[in-house]
């Protein structure tokens, strides 16, 4: 808003860069632009200010669709003074000289009249599209639809106001028809999701399976290396059995031929040895051929008494003595 200086008989006004101002002074124009700063009198002076910089009205617009159907479109839309002078001739936009303030409410006649315009196009362009197409596709057409109608409309022109452009936030149908138009989507959706999840324990069973093959191969794997393993071990036992047998029978057929050769060594000295005592006993008996038998007995007796174990104690009784004088006298009998 305008800053007003209040001095004595008179005022000062001062504008933002982003507002028109137009003083009249008895019908005429005295001053007049954007950004302006002028002296005046109160009394005299009728000062209007129109802001310059673009505005944003935000709307909610109800309309029915083709098929009779309700929705609600969230609409806005950006338009500014395009013709500030036009505007201050066609809406009241005064200000008040001594505070600077307006002393209507022009921007609400603004948003009045430009919220009915847009409210018309949007339920004029609603009204052609059925309900799925309004919903579905409806934020684009919608927008070019409103955006070209209030631009064509000559009320604005008239009035001074260019639009700059429209916005659809939402098209939306009532909380009913929306659930069953979400209907499809969400049952598509959980067809997806279930397709994906089918797939999914599909993908983890084959996965599955490769596993269990794997593990059953590498298993048989396993399998026929232990079997090759027990052959080899087998081979090798029966190899070791073969080379033990054949040793020991070389060993047992070395040990025969060694007994054999110790048997026959020693038969041929045992003869040897008897050859031998019997040439020398038969010298020995030669020898004692022609001694008398006297000497032989002495002789015999003195080996006898040889080989005889050694006599501690000798007991003699007289039975002993009578048997051996007996014998004594019966020799000398004889």
């Amino acid at each position: 808003m305008a800053t007003i200086t209040r001095y004595p008989f008179v005022r000062h006004l001062r504008t933002a860069p982003t507002s028109f101002v137009l003083h009249l002074h008895n019908g005429r124009v005295r001053h007049q632009g954007q950004g302006a700063a002028f002296w005046f009198r109160p009394l005299a002076a009728v000062i209007s200010e129109v802001p310059l910089d673009d505005r944003e009205l935000p709307l909610v617009a109800r309309a029915r669709t083709a098929d009779l159907q309700e929705v609600t479109v969230q609409v806005t839309v950006s338009f500014r003074f395009a013709d500030p002078t036009l505007v201050a001739g066609r809406l009241d936009f005064a200000i008040d000289p001594q505070r600077g303030h307006w002393t209507g409410t022009p921007l609400e006649q603004v948003a009045h009249l430009v919220g009915e315009l847009a409210t018309a196009h949007v339920m004029d362009a609603v009204a052609r599209m059925p309900l799925l197409a309004a919903v579905a596709a409806g934020p684009g057409a919608l927008r070019l639809a409103v955006t070209e109608g209030l631009r064509a409309d000559e009320r604005l022109a008239a009035t001074g106001i260019a639009v700059l452009g429209a916005r659809i936030g939402s098209v939306r149908a009532d909380a009913d028809m929306e659930r069953f138009l979400q209907t499809p989507a969400r049952e598509q959706a959980q067809a997806d999701a279930d397709k994906s999840t089918f797939e999914r324990r599909a993908l983890a069973v084959e996965r599955e399976r490769a596993i269990a093959e794997n593990e059953l191969a590498n298993r048989i794997g396993l399998a026929e290396r232990e079997q090759q393993l027990v052959a080899q071990e087998g081979a090798n036992a029966r190899t070791r059995a073969d080379e033990a047998a054949a040793a020991a029978l070389i060993e047992a057929g070395a040990t025969a031929e060694r007994q054999a050769l110790l048997a026959e060594t020693k038969a041929r000295t045992t003869r040897l040895l008897g050859e031998a005592e019997g040439a020398a006993e038969a010298a020995r008996v030669g020898a004692y051929a022609g001694v008398d038998q006297a000497v032989l007995t002495m002789l015999a007796l003195r080996t006898l008494a040889d080989n005889l174990p050694s006599i501690g104690q000798l007991t003699v009784t007289p039975d002993l003595l009578t048997g051996a004088l007996a014998g004594l006298t019966a020799r000398k009998a004889a």
